[in-house]
């Protein structure tokens, strides 16, 4: 009992530790954006490594701003004919990027060198704004933080139309998980 007493303050001391350390303001120095997708042929992935992003500093991690965007035309799922339709419906030319907004971090109780989080903020894709919740982790490992998480997304909500090709035989589901994994050093 005594044991168990001690385990759970050391825990409550590591996860206030990690929470009230301020957090200098950084730049995206690499990560991936991508999304899960399925269709009449099956289930598939688009992935983008081209993101750019910057967090501004905090007093700790709630205290936390940022943005990450990715560019739209860079997105590949190993298939040049669903690349052109994805691309033609983003309309990449008109919405050359996929940006997400932070505006506030909720974070839990700390798991070792983790923090389960969740990031409230706006998406901006296709031109539509939208609010939008993701819960992921962050790991702070020396000077640099890295951010892994999803949120699900209904791509009629951004008002990204062509998901059916030939008279309806294949479709895409509005339905899509996006991910994005990101690590950040000062700047």
């Amino acid at each position: 009992m005594k044991c168990a007493g001690l385990l759970v303050a050391a825990t409550l001391l590591a996860s206030a530790q990690v929470h009230a350390q301020a957090i200098p303001a950084m730049r995206l120095t690499s990560g991936e954006v991508a999304f899960d997708g399925r269709g009449t042929l099956g289930s598939f992935t688009g992935t983008t490594a081209s993101v750019r992003g910057a967090l501004v500093g905090g007093a700790d991690i709630e205290a936390v701003r940022g943005w990450v965007e990715a560019d739209a035309a860079t997105m590949e799922t190993g298939n040049g004919r669903r690349d052109k339709d994805m691309r033609s419906s983003l309309e990449v030319e008109r919405f050359p990027v996929i940006r997400f907004d932070l505006a506030a971090v909720g974070a839990g109780a700390a798991d070792a060198d983790s923090i389960p989080v969740t990031l409230r903020g706006t998406f901006t894709i296709h031109g539509v704004q939208r609010e939008q919740a993701v819960t992921g982790w962050v790991w702070r490992s020396g000077d640099q933080v890295r951010f892994s998480g999803r949120t699900p997304m209904n791509l009629k909500d951004y008002e990204i139309g062509g998901l059916s090709k030939l008279f309806g035989t294949l479709k895409m589901n509005e339905e899509i998980v996006v991910r994005m994994d990101v690590t950040f050093r000062p700047e």
